[in-house]
């Protein structure tokens, strides 16, 4: 589970790799767009653009580069020329990319249009959430400090954790070792060491936490139909806490002091 400073290098590089797409997305996504046309748009920006594999494709027999979950989808949506954005909708798009044998994983929600004041609501409770579990991350931290962070913030939004799906170890291989819980208690789990790489990825319901599983094997959507939203960021843990090798340009590292608690 520890990288070494060669791996950490190779893993900060596929990181950014994967951060410059969401920036190239972030101009393409709009209404009337398919989850195929994402699909395909991100397809040929990492392999022409980027010279890098993405790396879900072929996956577990997966033949897409990217999850694409709109609405009531939890996660694992699979892209479909079928499946157009229309105003109102929010998708969280999944991805991840290799780049000299090592893979990085991200995902973002987009807003499409004018939005729900509840989805709204959901999509940035469940961003701030993802931050108040990589804002534990530090040596001697544990895997439950994690999801008690998450968990903790988001049931006091009105929001439930899905408990079927965590984040993952990630280097060589897109699932590794240690499982990150979104939810949890404190000192609970696995105790954080420098040069852990893995994914934090939170999925927050409006509603239930109960989710299941669609006739296609890979749809995952909530029970009760209501929204659900999904963040996620690759995290390396540091000698002092943690850096994110998937932050995008467009963001900054917030600062708990800088937020509304209301």
């Amino acid at each position: 589970m520890i990288k070494t400073a060669d791996e950490i290098r190779l893993m900060r590089e596929s990181g950014q790799l994967l951060a410059s797409v969401f920036d190239e997305l972030d101009n393409y996504i709009e209404a009337g767009l398919s989850t195929l046309d994402i699909n395909n748009f991100v397809e040929h920006f990492i392999v022409d653009s980027l010279k890098a594999r993405p790396a879900s494709k072929g996956q577990y027999g997966y033949q897409f580069v990217l999850n694409s979950s709109i609405n009531e989808v939890v996660c694992h949506g699979v892209p479909s020329n079928a499946k157009k954005l229309k105003s109102g909708d929010i998708i969280n798009i999944d991805i991840t990319l290799e780049k000299n044998g090592y893979i990085a994983d991200s995902s973002k929600m987009y807003t499409i249009g004018d939005v729900s004041t509840i989805a709204q609501r959901l999509v940035d409770a469940t961003y701030d959430a993802m931050w108040r579990g990589i804002e534990t991350v530090k040596p001697g931290a544990t895997t439950g400090d994690i999801g008690f962070a998450i968990q903790q913030y988001a049931q006091k939004q009105g929001f439930s954790v899905v408990r079927e799906y965590c984040g993952h170890g990630i280097g060589k291989e897109m699932h590794e070792e240690p499982q990150i819980l979104h939810f949890g208690k404190p000192g609970d789990g696995l105790e954080l060491r420098a040069g852990m790489i893995f994914t934090i990825e939170p999925m927050i319901n409006q509603g239930s936490h109960k989710t299941k599983l669609k006739k296609d094997g890979w749809t995952v959507v909530t029970r009760d139909k209501k929204l659900s939203a999904q963040w996620e960021h690759t995290v390396l843990v540091t000698s002092s806490g943690f850096e994110v090798l998937t932050l995008r340009q467009n963001e900054k590292l917030p600062h708990a002091n800088e937020r509304n608690e209301n």
